[in-house]
């Protein structure tokens, strides 16, 4: 399998390389966005890449924006990455990239939570709510909600941490009429998108969306959607109220550093061979069982 740990295109300015994507500029109106095998964890980028993990996650975008491109536009053109690179450069690019339009992002991540888990489990535990909205009480770990619920996070520089926020901090950053597009719109996405994981055997604890205007002022849906990177994916057949059930994302190599002897700063300790292998096989399982 071709890893890629950091892509080097020569033939287009580099922009930005973030946790897991590297931002080539393909012209005034589209970039190029490689996804590399980067892992990051604790918001810290990780020195093993998990193979095959770029191509899991562009696999997974690809098809969730088509089967969304009836409620909002996405950032996607029908420029192939292969067109706007050289030919000894392809192989960083097959399978991995995609030609997008250039968008103003929002700098919120737009959360969508059906069950407590993760950092939301965590403040539910201190009030009682998540970002502001209040919860019924007594609810355990990995307790289903009633209704899926919007629990925006202000976006962080690479290496911070995102911080969650409440609505009230989306309506001063965009305006209220576009704060609650964006809520509503996350809602439905997850929503959509949790009945027919369910259907597969899959349950989706929570996801994260990101959005960005276009040159005419439209909402697009932008960047990773509903991927292993983004997302907590629950087997159906092991869920269980009160634990933090296994999944096919990244808690499994969260779950290995919580076990070690580590500060959550950079450096991180290097994976094991097998948490590399398992990680890599929890991507490609979720990918076949969606897709």
């Amino acid at each position: 399998m071709n890893v890629l740990y950091e892509s080097n295109i020569k033939s287009l300015p580099l922009i930005s390389r973030g946790k897991v994507r590297d931002i080539y500029s393909v012209d005034e109106s589209k970039l190029l966005i490689v996804t590399t095998d980067r892992v990051s964890a604790f918001d810290v980028i990780l020195n093993d890449p998990i193979p095959g993990k770029g191509v899991v996650l562009n696999k997974m975008t690809e098809f969730w924006l088509n089967k969304f491109s009836d409620i909002l536009p996405n950032h996607s053109t029908a420029v192939m990455p292969e067109d706007v690179v050289l030919k000894n450069e392809i192989d960083q690019v097959k399978d991995r990239a995609v030609v997008v339009k250039r968008l103003r992002p929002i700098m919120v991540e737009a959360v969508a939570r059906g069950y407590l888990i993760g950092s939301g489990w965590l403040e539910y535990q201190k009030s009682g709510s998540i970002c502001g909205v209040k919860l019924p009480k007594d609810l355990l770990k990995a307790s289903k909600l009633n209704s899926a619920i919007f629990t925006p996070a202000a976006k962080a520089e690479v290496g911070m941490h995102d911080e969650n926020v409440e609505f009230d901090y989306v309506i001063q950053l965009v305006g209220s009429e576009l704060a609650r597009r964006i809520r509503d719109i996350t809602v439905e996405l997850y929503s959509r998108a949790s009945q027919f994981a369910l259907d597969k055997g899959i349950i989706i604890a929570d996801t994260k969306f990101e959005f960005g205007i276009d040159s005419n002022g439209e909402l697009n849906l932008m960047d990773e959607v509903l991927t292993p990177d983004s997302s907590r994916f629950w087997p159906v057949s092991d869920y269980k109220v009160g634990i933090s059930p296994p999944s096919f994302d990244k808690q499994f190599i969260r779950d290995w550093l919580e076990s070690q002897n580590w500060n959550k700063k950079a450096p991180a300790p290097n994976l094991p061979m097998d948490v590399i292998k398992k990680t890599s096989d929890k991507y490609n399982e979720v990918l076949k069982r969606l897709l």
